[in-house]
């Protein structure tokens, strides 16, 4: 570990602490089934077109929950609302997709996991409020380390589903992530205390209907329009979102359907990407510390964008290619998803940042629901299409990191 992160890890003090340090609870599960979920709906009997569909119903319910989370955050407060809302979004989907049999199980499964836009808000809340900011992008990478611990588990799934095929490996997943899912909330929320900004929020609010808070809405809009470094922000955090719900979705599906690679198989490329993700993070992140966003960003989302050209010229059992697609992805997405949340903390107005942070994730949200159906209608056609478009995307987020880095030098 680099000397930056090191020192960070001892220093972790507060809610930082307890957020960074249940992280593995959540992501060693999530990190488990993950790579699975998209062939397990297949396997079910659905089509790449209702897996698209079931990933846009989902996020049409995230715009809602990412409205309504700046509200919340501020009358529950950041630390109660993590809880409340991370159990409903995780703990409760996680036994339905276990049970599911069909499509609608889970389209309500997808609706029930939309209110996760709540914790995601007030989760971030709790970490970045009472932090330095000068410590963030190093404590972003630990929290990103701590999620990819399930390196280390990965292949366990693969010979699961050796052993006992894909869909009853699958089931037992879930129900493994909901009891570590659930342990990991309540450890965290008995390690964290309310923010200081939390506490003004909640003084601010209290007697105020959430309607009332809903509409004050149009002016933290116009405050947001009239920051232009924000709107590009916005901008760009929306095509990294597209490209990371294409990502996750089809991923499984091209490999398995069109490369041809086994299920059994799948396990050991995402325990290379967690591999070569946790080695970014220790090494290149870490350096990224003072350096300006704008060359950075834009490599990474140039190697982003190669690493899908190369997933679509992966031949019929191409092991090895797909490798370096997964590798180079990898490495891309660990400088691509730092530098987003530190930008989402630094382009934003601290006194507002809940509701701008809420508004920021219904615009990147409403931008994104589509391209879950458009992707599996895309898919249907050609495997290889989703991933086109996660490239001319990519290409097209260079573009605005350059323009942002233009408007912020002014």
């Amino acid at each position: 570990m680099s000397a930056g992160l090191s020192a960070t890890l001892r220093g972790l003090r507060g809610n930082a602490r307890g957020a960074v340090l249940t992280e593995p609870l959540w992501g060693i599960p999530f990190h488990l089934f993950a790579p699975y979920a998209s062939i397990y709906m297949v396997a079910l009997g659905m089509s790449d077109g209702q897996v698209g569909l079931v990933t846009s119903v989902a996020l049409a319910g995230q715009i809602v929950f990412a409205l309504l989370s700046g509200v919340i955050a501020d009358k529950m407060g950041r630390r109660r609302a993590t809880l409340v809302f991370d159990i409903i979004a995780w703990s409760i989907p996680c036994l339905i997709w276990a049970a599911a049999q069909n499509m609608m199980w889970f389209v309500v499964g997808g609706l029930v996991n939309s209110v996760r836009r709540v914790p995601d808000n007030t989760w971030n809340l709790l970490l970045v409020e009472d932090t330095d900011p000068d410590e963030l992008v190093h404590i972003y990478a630990l929290a990103y380390m701590a999620g990819q611990l399930a390196v280390f588990f990965a292949p366990l799934a693969g010979l699961l589903i050796s052993r006992y095929t894909l869909i009853p490996t699958v089931r037992g997943l879930y129900v493994l992530a909901a009891v570590m899912m659930t342990t990991k909330f309540l450890v965290m929320n008995a390690m964290v205390t309310e923010t200081r900004q939390g506490r003004v929020r909640m003084a601010e609010t209290a007697g105020r209907s959430v309607f009332a808070l809903l509409g004050e809405v149009g002016g933290v809009v116009r405050q947001i329009l009239a920051a232009r470094h924000t709107v590009l922000t916005i901008a760009l955090m929306a095509i990294v979102s597209i490209v990371g719900v294409v990502q996750s979705t089809f991923w499984s599906i091209i490999v398995t359907e069109r490369i041809g690679i086994p299920a059994r198989h799948i396990a050991y490329y995402p325990f290379a990407r967690s591999l070569v993700m946790l080695a970014c993070l220790f090494l290149v992140v870490p350096r990224l510390r003072g350096v300006r966003f704008g060359k950075p960003m834009a490599a990474a989302l140039g190697a982003y964008a190669l690493s899908a050209l190369l997933l679509v010229a992966v031949p019929e059992k191409g092991y090895a290619l797909l490798l370096v697609s997964t590798v180079l992805e990898s490495a891309a997405y660990s400088v691509v998803a730092t530098q987003i949340e530190c930008l989402a903390v630094w382009n934003v107005d601290a006194r507002e940042r809940a509701r701008i942070v809420s508004i920021a994730h219904v615009a990147v949200i409403a931008c994104t629901t589509p391209f879950g159906w458009i992707a599996g209608l895309l898919s249907e056609a050609d495997r290889a299409l989703p991933f086109l478009l996660n490239a001319a995307l990519l290409v097209a987020g260079i573009l605005i990191v350059g323009r942002l880095r233009a408007v912020t030098d002014k």
